[in-house]
C-alpha cells in the first residue's frame, strides 16, 4: 500500500493541475507523473488524461479515487487506533470557505487546534461559499464552512458556529446612484427597487433571499450585475454599481467597510447561520474528528 501515492493522487484530483499539485506535495511535476504511472501500472487502467489545455479523471479515475480516499482514511484511523496519544495525531484536514468565513472562524479555531494537535495541518481552501457543500458531499474537501441552509442534504452533519445577520449595504462614495439612496432615505415608506440598480452573487442564501422578498412585494428588481462571492459584491457595491444583500460577518472583515453603508430595509430577512459539515461517515476519521471537536469546544452551543 503506498499511502503517499494515494496522497499525491487524490491531490491532483482536487487541482487537476500537475505543478499544483507538486508544490502542494512538496515534490517536483516529474515525481508527481512517477506516482500516477505507478499507480496506473498497479490498477492496469489509464485514470488521468492530459493534453495541452487540461487535466482530466477517466471513469476509472474517478473511480480510483473513492478506494484511495477510503483507502488515506482508513490508514490514518489505524495510525490513530495504533497511538493511543491523540496528541500525537499526524496528518492532513481541508477545510473549504470564502475568505470572510474561513478568517473569521478559523482565527479561533486554529489556535486551539494547535495547541491540542500541533501535529495536524490544516489545509485551507477558499472560494465561493455556494460551492462549498457540493466540494464536501463529492469527496473534494474534509470539511467546509457553510451558509446552513434550511435542507441540509443527507449523509451530510453540520456544526452551527455563529449567526450573522443579512443586510442591505449602498456605496458612501459620491456618484449619482448615492444622490439617488439620499432622496429615498428622506422619504418614507417602501422604495422602488425597480428604480434601483442591484448587485447580487451568482448563487447562494444571500441571492435566494433577497430574490424571495422581492417576489413577495410583487417587484422585478433591477439587477445591475450578477458576480461571484460576497466579497465580490461588497466591492461592486463600493465602485457605485448598485446596492446588495450581504451577511453583516462580510462588511466587518472587509477592508473596503468604509466605503459602504448600511440602509435600514430588509431587516428581517432571515439571517445566515454558519457552521462546519462534513460527510457523517467521514467523521470516523481522527483526524477530522479531532478538528471538529476542536471547532465544538471553541464554539459552545448556548
Amino acid at each position: 500500500m503506498d499511502i503517499r501515492a494515494y496522497k499525491v493522487f487524490i491531490n491532483l484530483a482536487q487541482t487537476l493541475h500537475f505543478g499544483r499539485t507538486a508544490s502542494q506535495s512538496a515534490l517536483s511535476p516529474s515525481a508527481v507523473s512517477r506516482h500516477l504511472q505507478r499507480l496506473e501500472a498497479h490498477v492496469g487502467q489509464v485514470l488521468v488524461e492530459r493534453d495541452n489545455r487540461q487535466v482530466r479523471l477517466t471513469p476509472a479515475g474517478r473511480h480510483f479515487l473513492e478506494y484511495a480516499r477510503k483507502a488515506v482514511d482508513q490508514w490514518q484511523k489505524l495510525k490513530a487506533d495504533l497511538d493511543t496519544n491523540t496528541a500525537k495525531l499526524n496528518g492532513e484536514v481541508s477545510v473549504f470557505g470564502s475568505v470572510t468565513a474561513n478568517y473569521s472562524m478559523l482565527s479561533k479555531i486554529l489556535p486551539a487546534m494547535r495547541d491540542t494537535h500541533p501535529g495536524i495541518d490544516i489545509k485551507l481552501r477558499t472560494g465561493d461559499q455556494a460551492d462549498a457543500l457540493e466540494r464536501v458531499m463529492n469527496g473534494t474537501e474534509d470539511s467546509a464552512i457553510i451558509a446552513i441552509p434550511a435542507q441540509l442534504p443527507k449523509k451530510l452533519a453540520c456544526l452551527p458556529l455563529r449567526r450573522t445577520p443579512l443586510c442591505l449595504i449602498a456605496p458612501t462614495t459620491p456618484s449619482s446612484l448615492t444622490s439617488h439612496i439620499d432622496e429615498i432615505l428622506a422619504q418614507s415608506g417602501e422604495p422602488d427597487w425597480s428604480s434601483i440598480p442591484i448587485v447580487l452573487a451568482e448563487r447562494g442564501l444571500a441571492r435566494t433571499r433577497f430574490l424571495d422578498r422581492m417576489n413577495e412585494l410583487q417587484c422585478e428588481p433591477r439587477i445591475y450585475a450578477q458576480v461571484a462571492g460576497h466579497e465580490a459584491v461588497v466591492s461592486m457595491v463600493s465602485l457605485g454599481f448598485g446596492i446588495a444583500v450581504v451577511p453583516s460577518l462580510v462588511i466587518e472583515h472587509s477592508p473596503i467597510r468604509n466605503t459602504v453603508r448600511v440602509l435600514p430595509y430588509m431587516k428581517n430577512l432571515d439571517p445566515f447561520e454558519l457552521g462546519l459539515c462534513a460527510q457523517e461517515e467521514r467523521l470516523n476519521d481522527p483526524l477530522l474528528s479531532a478538528f471538529w471537536n476542536c471547532a465544538a469546544e471553541t464554539y459552545p452551543q448556548k
